[in-house]
């Protein structure tokens, strides 16, 4: 497993997908990936092709720490989980050179060095529902995938979202698991929550930031999954550096 990882690291983000195929066969035999039933892909209704923002509901901010589903009641993202559950503690996205651990998100303004996951309404991975992580638009956290979104310098100017479609996304979880996703939409200028927070199947979510703090939308990758296996207990358990840099 950890040759394969290393292998993901270095081959180009269009070259993984076939890689991951290509390999399935061996992995599964071995016993290393157990791929389920299709139908558990987790697909949104109705979610906007690359590029497309849509048209977001204003019931959530993505800038406040809770959550008012669009019909529901208002309940915290960064609520925790019941004692016992698995959660996310690392996330790979081989392509784009990103390797952060993951912590809860704090009440307050979101740290630096590390990525954060969001509490209810959204779940864990193996729950059957959307898994949301985020993490600042800086170098060394999601900064590649601002760059990619927003354009090197920001503002559109050479933004070519479409290039992480297809991208494999490594998330481990507390329980020594790692699970495989594939990126499948790139939603940009996003403004609401409503989509993750009713999903009602297998999903992961990746947000960053479109501009300095305060700035409005925000970018998000839709990825659904592939896989899921055994993980080292090492490489499922990072040691966070947080820096609060609110």
């Amino acid at each position: 497993m950890k040759a394969l990882l290393l292998l993901l690291r270095e081959l180009p983000m269009r070259v993984i997908p076939a890689v991951i195929t290509a390999l399935g066969v061996v992995l599964v035999t071995a016993g290393l990936l157990a791929y389920g039933d299709p139908a558990t892909a987790g697909v949104l209704p109705g979610a906007s092709p690359t590029g497309d923002a849509g048209t977001p509901g204003p019931s959530i901010s993505l800038n406040l720490p809770s959550v008012t589903p669009s019909g529901g009641p208002t309940e915290s993202p960064v609520a925790s989980f019941p004692a016992g559950t698995a959660v996310v503690t690392r996330v790979v996205v081989p392509a784009l050179r990103i390797d952060l651990p993951v912590v809860a998100a704090p009440p307050g303004y979101p740290y630096c060095n590390v990525a954060m996951y969001f509490g209810p309404p959204m779940g864990q991975p193996g729950e059957g529902k959307a898994t949301y992580i985020f993490a600042h638009a800086r170098d060394g956290m999601f900064g590649p995938i601002y760059q990619l979104a927003m354009g090197p310098n920001g503002g559109g100017v050479g933004a070519r979202p479409d290039r992480m479609l297809g991208m494999i996304v490594q998330v481990y979880t507390s329980d020594d698991k790692l699970y495989l996703y594939e990126v499948s939409r790139v939603l940009l200028h996003q403004l609401s929550l409503d989509r993750p927070s009713s999903a009602t199947s297998e999903e992961l979510w990746l947000q960053t930031s479109e501009g300095p703090h305060g700035t409005p939308g925000k970018t998000q990758l839709l990825a659904t999954p592939l896989s899921v296996g055994n993980a080292d207990p090492a490489d499922a358990h990072p040691k966070p550096h947080i820096v609060n840099c609110g």
